[in-house]
């Protein structure tokens, strides 16, 4: 099962898996939207499309109860917590409080509900809980105040279940990937919406300390923030698939170019040397 199918990797996720012959649950924000339709257009019929919003907790349960009739006894083998929003890129100071709540509520609380709710099922089969968390996640990086603080909480959540859940066989994995293009970047209008709202509550001291020019260089940042990201997702797609089959699944997994190195300069260097970095 795995939520987050619209588009993006969880999209090519339930693809990819259906075409290696998985039975695949995949959960989307709108069953009736232009993604899931794509999905029952162009996969197999072993996959089935769920309305799933991961902030709802009577869609979460009522997903848990229709794989749970179709899996029965069996269990369910593996959970991809996929579904995740950006929130808009800028400083810290000016984000208001409404996107680190969004954040955390999709990123981590949902993301949280969804592996309590089906824990029970991964201990009858003695699964896996696959995590998406991100680069943003292990590292700190500017302007990810508020994406960056909710998948740390999802990194460290997967970190404690591993250790807790182990006892039951189930593995969990956390995946950090560096910059991919996905569905998770947003529409124009999104970011017209969040950009409105940001600059309506600055207060007047705040907006002249960080000046008109850097504000409206955060618009640029946005738009030139796609060509900075891989297109091909297949890296993050096989580090899934390992994590899912492998007999000894790596705790942590960071695919994509310059998602390791800066993590490793993070853990072993003084701070003082990263942030220059």
């Amino acid at each position: 099962m795995l939520s987050g199918s619209d588009t993006g990797i969880g999209h090519a996720l339930a693809k990819y898996l259906d075409s290696l012959g998985f039975v695949v649950f995949a959960g989307v924000l709108n069953k009736d939207g232009p993604g899931a339709e794509k999905l029952r257009r162009t996969c197999s019929q072993r996959l089935s499309v769920l309305q799933l919003d991961i902030t709802n907790a009577s869609q979460v349960k009522e997903a848990y109860l229709t794989i749970s009739e179709k899996v029965q006894n069996a269990g369910l083998w593996g959970v991809v917590n996929n579904a995740g929003i950006l929130g808009f890129p800028a400083d810290g100071e000016l984000l208001p409080m409404s996107t680190y709540r969004h954040c955390m509520e999709v990123n981590f609380f949902g993301a949280v509900e969804v592996s309590k709710t089906f824990l029970p099922l991964l201990r009858k089969s003695q699964g896996r809980l696959v995590n998406m968390s991100s680069m943003a996640g292990g590292i700190p990086l500017p302007r990810y105040a508020a994406y960056g603080a909710s998948k740390a909480a999802l990194s460290m959540f997967s970190g404690v279940m591993r250790q807790e859940l182990s006892k039951w066989g189930i593995k969990v994995v956390a995946i950090h990937p560096s910059g991919f293009r996905t569905g998770i970047q947003g529409t124009a209008e999104q970011w017209d919406k969040q950009e409105k709202e940001l600059m309506e509550k600055l207060p007047a001291d705040t907006r002249q300390a960080y000046g008109e020019e850097y504000l409206l260089g955060l618009r640029n940042y946005l738009l030139h923030l796609p060509s900075h990201c891989a297109p091909d997702l297949s890296p993050v797609l096989g580090a899934v698939l390992h994590a899912l089959l492998a007999r000894r699944p790596q705790g942590l997994y960071t695919p994509g170019k310059g998602a390791y190195v800066p993590l490793c300069i993070f853990c072993c260097f003084p701070l003082w040397f990263y942030d220059f970095f």
